[in-house]
């Protein structure tokens, strides 16, 4: 089984991951996970950081030849900021000698990990809850999950993601989403995030990209911030991966955790979703045909997904991003020391990371899809799985 972990804080020297369980024989390369690093890096509303920042994942180890060796995958990738002849940082984030004059930040931002975590971990310092609990961490993530994200393309499975609402701008229905994205996603779900990519709000409809695009303008001025939902499609998938015998086993719940547990994220659906709840049942299940030697179904309002498993159909995932808490215009807050009620302090940040955050949504399902592959058929190397692997 595939599995990652990330290291490293926003403004330290470096972030750091490590891959294993990849299975040996994959055609991996720094500029195949550069691909997704520097879609996460665009995107309209973007803050000032973007501006310098420039990812780049090295690869350390479990690569040879352009092919891994199933060994750990080791990954590491420089902040600039950290290494700007005027920063500051190295003092900030030094990881011996005294504190010294370094400030402490002491007043928690409403919405952000800030206050939970310093009462977690007991400290009288926020900067350590800061650094690790910043989306910055995604990028690395993104980097870990191409690798698993080249092992489904490899299988002929493709992801893509497009942005369907910021803040009150968006489709009307499900059906307007449909007539508009399942004719791309037919030629394969990378045709997706292709046609997403030309739009800077990553929309598939230039209408509703320019009014986006307005909205972000409204707000920036406003001081505030928008969040919105996206749509990530996958297509190639064999019908029963996951399984209905235990809680635990059920695709739709693993997939439900990665979206929730990344940065900034408060509700996912699958298919239909919540609409389900207001519709009758004739228009929610898809009704199953056969036809051309296989089982099918006539629509795919269960998003690909039935029982925990997947049907074999386009899998339809529905992520709600929040807006950032981070805002010009401050909120309320209570001082950690003097306990005293004033203004949250700004940290650099975006008005809007929708359209980044898809790219990260798209990635963080891959591993869980690719671990869904080698339960089901196996094998511990890409000439192995490939083998085994029906769809």
């Amino acid at each position: 089984m595939i599995r990652y972990l990330t290291a490293g804080e926003s403004h330290g020297p470096s972030i750091t991951g490590v891959v294993e369980g990849v299975p040996a024989g994959l055609d991996i390369s720094e500029s195949e996970i550069q691909k997704h690093l520097v879609r996460r890096q665009q995107g309209y509303g973007r803050g000032g950081r973007m501006a310098f920042e420039k990812d780049f994942a090295t690869i350390q180890s479990g690569v040879r030849f352009g092919k891994t060796t199933g060994a750990p995958i080791s990954l590491t990738m420089v902040n600039r900021a950290y290494e700007k002849d005027d920063s500051n940082w190295p003092k900030v984030m030094a990881k011996d000698g005294e504190r010294g004059d370094v400030e402490k930040i002491t007043l928690p931002r409403p919405g952000h990990a800030d206050l939970v975590g310093t009462q977690k971990f007991r400290f009288d310092d926020i900067r350590s809850v800061i650094e690790r609990s910043s989306a910055r961490e995604t990028a690395m993530r993104v980097a870990c999950c191409s690798v698993a994200r080249k092992l489904l393309e490899d299988l002929g499975i493709q992801i893509g993601g497009h942005v369907l609402q910021i803040g009150s701008v968006g489709y009307n229905s499900w059906d307007e989403v449909r007539q508009i994205a399942d004719p791309i996603s037919e030629k394969g779900a990378h045709k997706i995030f292709e046609a997403a990519d030309k739009s800077d709000v990553r929309c598939l409809d230039d209408d509703l990209s320019h009014n986006m695009r307005e909205e972000i303008k409204k707000w920036r001025k406003e001081g505030s911030s928008l969040g919105g939902i996206y749509e990530l499609i996958v297509t190639g998938l064999p019908a029963g991966l996951g399984s209905y015998v235990h809680w635990d086993k059920k695709l739709d719940g693993k997939l439900a955790q990665v979206i929730v547990s990344t940065q900034a994220m408060k509700g996912v659906e699958i298919g239909l979703g919540f609409e389900a709840g207001r519709r009758r049942g004739h228009e929610v299940h898809d009704e199953i045909v056969y036809k051309d030697g296989e089982f099918k179904r006539r629509t795919n309002r269960a998003g690909g997904m039935e029982g925990g498993m997947t049907t074999g159909m386009p899998l339809i995932i529905r992520g709600i991003m929040k807006p950032i808490p981070t805002m010009l215009k401050p909120l309320r807050t209570a001082d950690l020391e003097t306990k005293e009620e004033t203004e949250t302090r700004y940290e650099r940040s975006d008005v809007c990371a929708l359209p980044r955050a898809v790219v990260v949504a798209e990635s963080v399902i891959a591993p869980v899809l690719a671990n869904a592959i080698l339960d089901k058929f196996g094998g511990d190397s890409m000439e192995e799985l490939k083998e085994r692997y029906i769809k």
